[in-house]
């Protein structure tokens, strides 16, 4: 007996085939779903992290940036301290210059240089006398320039030629001179003696006797 089957099972096998395909891309769009879902649950996550790390940054920034005020500000207050203090220290040791200027112009003086008058003004002196000679006066420079740690910078203001009456008939012939010269203070004057060169010239200095018959006037 032959079987003949009149259903349409080409259209049956068709359909199942759809509905397997139907079901397999439900399921794929599923797992993309979820693949999709975790990875921006791990991206969310890291970002978080990472915010909070930001965050914890900024906040230990904002806190190092009060503390850094504060140390200029301590800074600024140990400079103000050190600035108090040095001055102190510099009227302190700078009661004695006057004592150092009048032994340092009698050992640098040269003989038939004759002082008049002497001014200062802070650390700068002027000296006004009267000389024998310009060469007693290039001399007296030459000493206070290279000869002394407490005297610098000698400057010939103005040389004037004049007439000095001695006695009624001896007239002589002298040099008027104007100069400046500036006063070290203590700390500069202990920094130059410990060079060599200020060394050699403290040791190599010999004060020179002034004139007896017409002793400076200061």
């Amino acid at each position: 007996m032959i079987l003949i089957n009149l259903l349409p099972h080409r259209e049956a096998a068709r359909h199942r085939r759809r509905e397997a395909f139907n079901l397999f891309m439900g399921l794929a769009a599923l797992l993309g779903g979820l693949l999709a879902g975790t990875v921006f649950l791990w991206y969310q996550g890291r970002l978080s992290d990472e915010q909070d790390k930001i965050n914890v940054l900024q906040t230990e920034n904002k806190k190092l940036d009060i503390q850094i005020k504060d140390i200029a500000g301590l800074r600024a207050e140990i400079a103000a301290l050190r600035a108090r203090q040095q001055a102190v220290e510099d009227l302190q040791s700078d009661r004695n210059l006057p004592v150092h200027m009048l032994n340092e112009l009698v050992k640098q003086l040269p003989e038939g240089v004759f002082l008049k008058s002497m001014r200062q003004e802070g650390q700068n002196v002027t000296l006004q006398g009267v000389a024998q000679s310009n060469e007693r006066i290039s001399e007296l420079l030459r000493n206070l320039a290279n000869n002394t740690p407490w005297l610098s910078r000698p400057d010939l203001v103005e040389i004037v030629a004049d007439n000095v009456t001695i006695a009624p008939r001896d007239i002589r012939r002298v040099a008027k001179f104007n100069l400046r010269v500036r006063l070290m203070r203590t700390t500069e004057a202990e920094k130059a003696l410990l060079s060599p060169a200020g060394a050699s010239a403290a040791k190599g200095a010999v004060p020179k006797p002034v004139a007896a018959s017409a002793p400076a006037k200061l």
